[in-house]
């Protein structure tokens, strides 16, 4: 069985020997480099702009400003199509503006021979703007006088809301206890390792080619022929290995331009390869969320009602949007179905950088207030917030009100008693008693989330695998399914060799997308890719092997389905007795001159159903009240991501999503000027990730449930794990200090003012002990 076990992963010697081949890498020899002309402004209009001097310049080729592209408005979102109009993404992007929406806007291009030239071409850039106020406070973007952003639309990009369950003013008014809280979360950079990066050129088809780190060639693809008004049959783009995404690649952020380059430069090669600052300012970021939750309590630990207002911001263009909203509310709706709720969200445009899709979607900000408000509530009613949870969680059996579907696994009751036993709770809660007082101070806290395995029926959930035998008896996988380094691709492996009894060893997947031959799918995001393929490549392969043991029935006389395969070789069913090796039957196959021909499956496979996940964290932290400094004790993260495919590799995604959820808690901010929207901290240095040094012993476990929707038994994983570090960590901090930290991040900075305004720092800044 090669499903559930730490094969090694297909890509892992390629890139740990530097082999792997990036965008980055491949390079055509003549290549020009291109620059973005940037504004410094972050709200006007472009009165005039003088590039002569840029085009004087030795070595640049061209300068292009927003008078020379084309004024058709795209989407930048990484979606699928819509065949509902109502449901399309906002198209309000062009490739250059004139009008100004945030600090960094691209307002003109260089094309040079290298970026050192492009880079000195961009300073003799003249411009003069007509400023205008920025708009970034919600309170100011609400204003009825306020400037439209988009002019001609309002400045609420997306609104909408929703109620399950009985009545919830009802429940509240019936509610022993209403709790009220106002939780806020910070605008957060992904910061993978590769910046974004693509170029493109034309083959002598007349074809752009582009090659791009994307986490969606195909729909990259689309966007980029909406963007040129262009056929898709004269686009192809091609997705080698990438270096991190998060999200911020669901994106099409540079393949229109660098193929609009290409065709204004008879087809040369243009490559943009973004500085570090750059992809923090000008490419996505995570959606800064405010929220007001209000929470019905029974004495006896019943939660019935929660009432959640939530305003978004995604900043100077829409992205995605009020997508990330609708679905950090909507994800919500599995954790806690027997209470009622109401759930209500705008989405705001505002003179900020952009933000889009990042690692679980609006989940982390709906999940942060949704599991700090229950903790709130468990401690009004003076119950232990695991047994308030244990009460009060989805068990299996249960139905989503909101997709009025069966939850068909779930082990999140599980998850919270190996957590608990983990971390001797109970032993700990009475220990840290004594550590309640004084300059250092101990706590324990958790959390718990609900997720989603894909999109559906928000949108088409569609993946596509190919599979054929080679002559030597191996096996040759295509599937659209995009690896981004989330190790898809040998999970993909693994499916297949299960499903046709094969060993994993022989299984060759293509790790690279090419819209021209891949299958198509849409690409990663949403923690689809292994629930998604999953239902195609078990359809591919038992076909293929159908189509195997078919022909091992016509070389030997005797009825295909009283044959198997296991490892790797003909044998008769029940009995394992051996009839053949598979290098043997491979070879009649092609080369007999009567019978068979090259065996091959393909699938495309539309999925419609969405499994549930479920997962939660605990925390055991120290604060030293003095230094207004958190320490991270001990970190458990637990999952139900039902049959755990590799269980190596998930422990790796565990792991990366803690680490990022423990900066999202704890240090990492954009730092925008309120006034100005000038950002200042749009480099590495200044913005606080954490590294290794930073980041404790990261501790994860799984409660296997078998999931039936899926092809194996699988559901998300990918981004989950950076959902509950956060609140876990603030739950900790108020059961050590008692006081409520509700904005992220939990930084030095805020955890000060909100000591002190709690009465456990002084006003020169010392501690009340």
């Amino acid at each position: 069985m090669a499903v559930g076990k730490s094969v090694n992963r297909i890509d892992a010697v390629a890139k740990v020997t530097g082999r792997a081949e990036y965008t980055e890498d491949l390079y055509r020899p003549g290549m020009l480099a291109a620059k973005y002309f940037r504004s410094n402004i972050a709200h006007g209009r472009v009165k005039t702009i003088d590039v002569e001097k840029a085009k004087n310049l030795k070595g640049v080729e061209a300068v292009f400003t927003y008078e020379d592209v084309p004024k058709n408005k795209f989407a930048t979102a990484g979606h699928p199509f819509s065949l509902d109009p109502g449901h399309k993404d906002v198209a309000d992007r062009l490739i250059l503006t004139r009008d100004i929406r945030f600090m960094g806007d691209e307002i003109a291009i260089v094309v040079a021979q290298d970026e050192i030239v492009a880079s000195r071409a961009l300073q003799l850039i003249e411009v003069s703007y007509e400023e205008y106020t920025p708009l970034i406070r919600p309170d100011d973007i609400l204003k009825k006088d306020a400037r439209q952003i988009h002019k001609g639309s309002s400045n609420v990009v997306g609104e909408h809301r929703y109620a399950i369950g009985t009545d919830v003013d009802e429940a509240l008014k019936a509610a022993d206890y209403v709790l009220e809280g106002e939780f806020e979360t910070a605008m957060v950079q992904h910061c993978h390792i590769e910046n974004h990066i693509s170029y493109a050129y034309m083959d002598d088809l007349d074809r752009i080619i582009i090659i791009s780190s994307t986490q969606i060639p195909h729909i990259a693809r689309r966007i980029v022929g909406e963007a040129l008004n262009m056929p898709l049959s004269r686009i192809r783009v091609i997705k080698p290995f990438i270096g991190g995404g998060f999200g911020n690649k669901q994106d099409v952020v540079l393949e229109p331009m660098v193929a609009f380059l290409t065709l204004k430069l008879n087809g040369r090669a243009v490559q943009i390869n973004m500085s570090r600052e750059e992809c923090m300012a000008g490419t996505r970021n995570r959606h800064p969320f405010y929220i007001k939750v209000k929470t019905g309590v029974m004495k006896d630990g019943t939660m019935v009602a929660r009432s959640m207002d939530a305003i978004s911001i995604t900043g100077a263009y829409a992205s995605h949007g009020h997508a990330i909203a609708a679905a950090g509310g909507s994800k919500q709706s599995s954790l806690y179905p027997r209470t009622a709720t109401r759930f209500h969200a705008r989405t705001l445009y505002a003179n900020v950088p952009v933000a889009g899709a990042m690692r679980a979607y609006g989940s982390p900000q709906i999940i942060y207030a949704l599991e700090c408000a229950t903790e709130d509530a468990a401690r009004k009613i003076g119950m232990d917030p695991v047994e308030f949870r244990l009460k009060n969680i989805a068990r299996q059996g249960d139905i989503n009100l909101l997709s009025g579907k069966e939850i068909l696994s779930c082990g999140l009751a599980e998850c919270l008693i190996k957590g608990r036993a983990f971390m001797d709770w109970d032993k700990k809660k009475k220990t840290y008693e004594k550590y309640k007082t004084g300059p250092i101070r101990r706590g324990l806290g958790v959390a718990c989330l609900s997720y989603a395995s894909g999109t559906y029926p928000v949108c088409v959930e569609i993946a596509g695998a190919r599979i054929a035998l080679n002559q030597d008896g191996t096996v040759h996988v295509m599937v659209g399914a995009t690896e981004i380094g989330q190790g898809s691709d040998t999970v993909v492996a693994q499916m297949v060799a299960q499903t046709l009894g094969f060993s994993y060893e022989q299984v060759r997947v293509v790790q690279a997308q090419d819209t021209d031959v891949s299958p198509f799918d849409t690409g990663a995001y949403a923690s689809r890719q292994a629930y998604v393929v999953s239902n195609a490549v078990f359809r591919a392969a038992t076909d293929l092997k159908k189509k195997i043991l078919d022909h091992a029935g016509l070389m030997t006389g005797k009825s295909g389905s009283s044959l198997d395969i296991v490892n790797n070789k003909i044998v008769v069913a029940h009995t394992n007795d051996w009839v053949m090796d598979m290098k043997t039957l491979a070879i009649d196959s092609y080369y007999h001159k009567e019978r068979g021909g090259q065996l091959t499956a393909e699938v495309s496979h539309k999925t419609t159903t969405n499994a549930p996940v479920f997962g939660c964290t605990f925390v055991d932290v120290e604060v030293d009240i003095p230094l207004c400094k958190i320490k991270i004790n001990t970190i458990i993260n637990v999952h139900d991501s039902g049959v755990i495919l590799n269980p190596v590799q998930a422990g790796g995604q565990v792991h990366g999503g803690v680490f990022m959820g423990i900066g999202a808690a704890l240090s990492e901010e954009l730092l925008i000027d309120p006034d100005s929207g000038h950002i200042y901290n749009n480099n590495l240095l200044d913005y606080k990730f954490p590294t290794f040094m930073d980041i404790p012993r990261i501790h994860h476990d799984f409660v296997e449930t078998f999931e039936p929707t899926s092809g194996y038994g699988n559901k998300s994983l990918g981004e989950p794990p950076v959902i509950t570090p956060p609140p876990a960590i603030r739950n900790a901090i108020l059961d050590a200090t008692g006081v409520c930290i509700n904005v992220l991040p939990m930084s030095p900075h805020n955890l000060f003012a909100l000591f002190k305004k709690n009465g456990l720092m002084d006003s020169k800044g010392g501690a009340h002990v």
